[in-house]
């Protein structure tokens, strides 16, 4: 299954060395724009096409754009790639608090201004000694839902975890289609297949992968509005989940008795 790609939008170009070096970044910060280069010519490689960027092009802001988690590394390599194909312009990704503590990754994460989600403990164990600096009054899906009403767009990786299995997607977390129907933004499915990955070995870091930006999901009118019900939630989390499914070529199931709000 996760062999053939759905069809929908031609592949756009990967940017070239060259290009990365010379791209317009008008939306960065100056100071950015040489990190942004070298990180994205670092990991260019992990990527064999991507479809679909136009529809997470500025011009598409606020918007939430949902993806398979299956290896590490995707973490930085797709906000970043992003970013290229914005011109810069950052979409705010939720980030677990571990990767923060990775020397490199951290730095990079927190120049891309991710919203930090405090929740699970570190290892080695004594590295919680610094959760509390990574800790935020507000909630991440209230500070998610402040970026949106400010123009803002979000990345959020519903799996909640890296999830290797080369056949099978998570039941996944209602996060993202519960912040979609309070926002009223859209959400934008967006698979991460491997073609020709033996279904029998997982999916290990630095795995290369196509990129399949679907196209947006339009949230539907809630019973009342900004404060859905969990059966909404849970509709609108299976659709997310069932296009992400056939986006990745990965089959996807709901938990026993539906997803959980």
């Amino acid at each position: 299954m996760n062999g053939e790609r759905p069809a929908g939008a031609a592949p756009r170009a990967l940017p070239s060395r060259r290009e990365i070096l010379t791209v317009p970044l008008p939306d960065l910060p100056r100071r950015d724009r040489p990190l942004q280069r070298v990180v994205v010519s670092l990991l260019r490689g992990l990527f064999l096409e991507a479809h679909g960027v136009e529809r997470v092009a500025v011009e598409h802001d606020p918007f939430i754009i949902a993806l398979n988690h299956n290896q590490r590394p995707e973490a930085v390599a797709i906000p970043t790639m992003l970013y290229m194909f914005r011109g810069g312009r950052i979409i705010h990704f939720i980030a677990d608090w571990n990767s923060m503590l990775i020397p490199g990754v951290g730095y990079v994460m927190r120049r891309g201004k991710v919203i930090v989600l405090v929740r699970k403990d570190a290892r080695p164990r004594f590295l919680n000694l610094l959760k509390p600096f990574y800790q935020h009054p507000d909630p991440v899906f209230v500070r998610a839902r402040r970026l949106l009403d400010a123009g803002r767009s979000v990345g959020i990786f519903p799996e909640g975890t890296v999830n290797r299995d080369p056949a099978r997607l998570l039941p996944g977390h209602p996060g993202a289609a519960r912040l979609s129907l309070q926002s009223g933004r859209p959400l934008i499915p967006a698979g991460l297949r491997f073609p020709g990955h033996p279904l029998d070995q997982p999916i290990r870091d630095l795995s290369r992968f196509v990129l399949e930006i679907g196209e947006p999901l339009v949230p539907p009118a809630t019973e009342r509005p900004g404060r859905p019900s969990p059966e909404e939630v849970r509709a609108w989390h299976d659709r997310l989940m069932r296009e992400l499914s056939h986006l990745s070529g990965k089959a996807w199931e709901p938990r026993s008795g539906g997803s959980r709000a």
